[in-house]
């Protein structure tokens, strides 16, 4: 016999107001636990983009922190205008313009030896979110991201509809067999991911499309 407890589908803490809030509706707000949320998301990400221009840990580390202060003074103002615009791409255009003002600080000081490498970084400088990429790092940090994202939100949810969604999404299992194997219906299963997906979203600040 299978059964739908409608309780197995919400939040392990249904009275907390904070699941119900976008990350992003949160950092806007001023949360600190927001904010060290969002650095720890994305942080990773942000560096990898700045390894990958060329710089160094050390100056990689800098921007990183120039990027964060930049969003946290202009992420009042930002807002999700057209269908393809996300956090993501946001936090990308950000990021291009922090490398590009260190990298022509860089040409300024190597102009006095005749250096051209930082010039040169500033030209080659890709655009992850093109059609054109096909860059495997690139690929490989965005999993990285939401791997993140689904450990920070493993815990609201109940074991069997945790095992609900990851069964259905991650290991591509069909939604009749993991309804038979968790004893309850196929309607309950797709509610299950579909409630994990929301979740998820949310956490990647409501503005990021889901792999």
């Amino acid at each position: 016999m299978v059964s739908d407890p409608s309780n197995d589908y919400r939040p392990t803490d249904p009275a907390s107001a904070v699941t119900s809030l976008t990350l992003l509706a949160r950092v806007k707000a001023n949360d600190a636990q927001a904010w060290q949320r969002l650095s720890d998301l994305y942080g990773p990400l942000v560096y990898h983009w700045c390894r990958r221009s060329g710089f160094q840990a050390a100056d990689a580390a800098d921007v990183v922190q120039e990027v964060f202060f930049s969003v946290a003074n202009g992420i009042a103002d930002f807002q999700k205008e057209r269908p393809s615009d996300t956090f993501r791409g946001w936090l990308w255009t950000i990021t291009r313009n922090k490398v590009r003002d260190r990298c022509r600080g860089q040409a300024g000081e190597e102009e006095a030896v005749g250096g051209t490498d930082a010039q040169l970084r500033l030209a080659e400088i890709p655009d992850p979110w093109s059609e054109s990429t096909t860059d495997a790092d690139d690929r490989r940090e965005v999993g990285h991201l939401f791997c993140r994202a689904l450990g920070f939100v493993r815990t609201e949810f109940r074991e069997r509809t945790w095992e609900a969604f990851w069964r259905t999404t991650i290991d591509g299992q069909d939604t009749a067999d993991v309804a038979v194997e968790l004893g309850i219906s196929e309607n309950a299963v797709r509610q299950a991911k579909s409630h994990v997906l929301r979740r998820l979203r949310a956490e990647l600040c409501d503005l990021t499309e889901t792999p």
